[in-house]
């Protein structure tokens, strides 16, 4: 009787345990760092004049190829026009029919988001997702909104559109890291505006429409995220 306690004893344990390796969870939460740039008038090279950026993520996984991400972050985005011809008034019909002008800002951007990801692998690595790769790369795009402020260029408020590519690693069961290049495309030609030059919107009178000529920023970031909120094994129709 005693060893068929101790037998059953073991038998718990053991299904315990492999239950807890089988657990999967349907939330992520973590932060990111990375680098930022502007493009638009006063910047036409990516990378050129990155800046230091951060945030929080949070991310609900639907199965192992499917997410929808909410980050909040915030950098800076600058530019020069060193080298470049702008027009002193909006019309002017050629680049080089202004004068050489050696313009630069610096302005700070807060960006509330949300996308959706799509992983080319299953990700995971549980029991219960057989057959799944620990990495994968991913495509991801969505829609946010930016605050930009600073340089007296007073508050400028516009919606923007992420689209980009990205690869995770799930460094242990609930710990993920990875990297993520977006281009941020906004509904605003406003975003290197300052107090002592405007003229950066809309510089030669260029009629705007919808994304048409309009300013963007990119981020290149790398997080890490932790899993929580484990998924409900009894529950119908829960993969």
């Amino acid at each position: 009787m005693r060893q068929l306690a101790i037998l059953f004893m073991c038998l718990f344990a053991t299904t315990a345990i492999q239950a807890e390796d089988d657990d999967t969870f349907q939330m992520e939460m973590g932060g990111a760092l990375g680098l930022d740039f502007y493009m638009g008038d006063a910047n036409k090279t990516p990378f050129r004049h990155s800046s230091a950026m951060g945030g929080f993520i949070l991310r609900r996984m639907f199965n192992p190829r499917m997410a929808l991400k909410g980050d909040l972050t915030m950098g800076h985005l600058t530019g020069n026009t060193k080298g470049r011809y702008i027009p002193l008034s909006a019309g002017t019909p050629s680049a080089t029919a202004g004068v050489p002008v050696s313009f630069n800002f610096k302005r700070n951007v807060l960006d509330l988001g949300a996308q959706f990801e799509f992983n080319f692998w299953g990700f995971g690595m549980n029991e219960s997702y057989k057959g799944n790769s620990r990495i994968t790369p991913y495509a991801v795009a969505g829609v946010g909104l930016t605050l930009v402020t600073g340089s007296g260029g007073g508050t400028n408020f516009a919606m923007n559109f992420p689209v980009g590519v990205g690869v995770k690693y799930k460094l242990k069961k609930r710990i993920n890291i990875g990297a993520e290049w977006t281009f941020r495309f906004t509904t605003t030609d406003a975003l290197d505006t300052t107090k002592d030059w405007k003229q950066l919107n809309q510089p030669y009178a260029i009629e705007s429409s919808g994304l048409k000529n309009k300013d963007c920023y990119s981020y290149l970031m790398f997080f890490i995220t932790y899993e929580m909120l484990p998924k409900c094994k009894t529950c119908h129709n829960n993969d």
